[in-house]
């Protein structure tokens, strides 16, 4: 199968998030007929290419966010235009699956280099929670660093952003709207704070730069003519790695007239040493000197402390948006760059191991 083939095929069977099942079953044919011994773990599966230590985690997701209006062909029935293909899924992230599994064949067509074991794991409802890597990852084993496959433009991301939504809740007095004076205005005191919150900025990240609270749900009032006595809004807050949770949200508690409370913390901030192996043998491979951060949260929030970069072939800005496409040079790109980078870790891993 040519690779606009594998494409093409990957794009053409839907996986929006929770529906990864028939994606999944038709890798494990394509990737057994390729020659691997693919693995299952429910809708997750994996497959590895090389023997011994380092061990390199090269991961991507199977599943799609579902279809949003504006799109100009059916998202769910993949559409070439010249050497773009446009379907659901096609930048985010099946063009990375397909580079991963042909920079796989091309790992196991030649000599790695150097001895190392690339492991290729393909997870389900990454759009959802990161519920495929965080089942899947205790089956793995030890890694000493990984790889995320996202549309990056191939631009190595040495940081990302995390997750952290809060709730906050302003508190009032109800009374009739003609005896206003009688009551406190929940809504006037919720007002308040988000002028005080579109202000407030917290310290900058040398790769993500600064950290500002968004505030993107507000409910309050019972009646038209009633003065309101609670106004609910929600902030998040897409943090970085040198941004404590606890910290962030004690600043809002002190700072707002609302009560804050954490609603949802889950997506960690990431970053790796630009100088690990890792980022090395990344920015080495797509030719380039310095790392980037990344503003989107990936399933690099659940790997824990394991050295890690983000990247892959295709744009970020067209994610989760209609039209959603990757080109066949994006692809060839991509596929050299995954097997490029694995080759050079294992080279920069000996060498440091030798030094130690």
């Amino acid at each position: 199968m040519t690779p606009a083939k594998l494409l093409e095929a990957l794009v053409g069977i839907p996986s929006v998030s929770g529906s990864e099942g028939p994606l999944s079953d038709f890798l494990t044919l394509q990737l057994t007929a390729m020659g691997f011994q693919p693995q299952h773990l429910g809708h997750n599966l994996w497959f590895e290419v090389g023997r011994g230590s380092p061990r390199l985690l090269l991961v991507s997701h199977l599943d799609t966010v579902p279809p949003c209006a504006g799109w100009n062909t059916d998202p769910l029935k993949p559409h070439w235009e010249g050497e773009s293909l446009h379907g659901l899924g096609a930048n985010d992230a099946k063009g990375c699956v397909t580079a991963m599994i042909l920079a796989a064949q091309m790992l196991t067509s030649s000599e790695l280099g150097t001895e190392g074991t690339a492991v290729f794991a393909f997870v389900r409802e990454e759009e959802v929670g990161g519920k495929g890597i965080a089942e899947l990852l205790p089956h793995l084993g030890h890694f000493d660093a990984a790889v995320v496959g996202e549309p990056t433009g191939l631009k190595v991301c040495a940081a990302q952003r995390g997750m952290l939504v809060l709730q906050c809740t302003a508190k009032g007095v109800s009374a009739h709207v003609a005896h206003a004076k009688l009551g406190e205005n929940a809504i006037h005191k919720a007002a308040r704070d988000m002028v005080k919150l579109e202000a407030m900025s917290f310290e900058a990240h040398p790769l993500l730069g600064v950290t500002r609270p968004v505030v993107t749900q507000v409910n309050g009032g019972l009646a038209r003519n009633q003065v309101p006595d609670q106004c609910e809004f929600i902030v998040d807050l897409r943090i970085t790695p040198n941004l404590k949770d606890e910290e962030v949200t004690a600043r809002l508690a002190a700072e707002l007239e609302s009560k804050v409370s954490v609603l949802a913390s889950g997506y960690r901030p990431m970053a790796t040493d630009p100088t690990h192996p890792i980022v090395r043998a990344a920015l080495q491979a797509a030719g380039t000197k310095v790392p980037v951060g990344s503003d989107t949260t990936s399933d690099w929030a659940f790997l824990g402390d394991l050295p890690a970069v983000k990247a892959g072939p295709g744009d970020t800005l067209r994610s989760h948006r209609p039209n959603e496409w990757i080109s066949l040079k994006e692809l060839s790109a991509g596929t050299t760059f995954y097997a490029a980078l694995a080759r050079e870790f294992f080279r920069l891993k000996a060498l440091e191991d030798c030094r130690g």
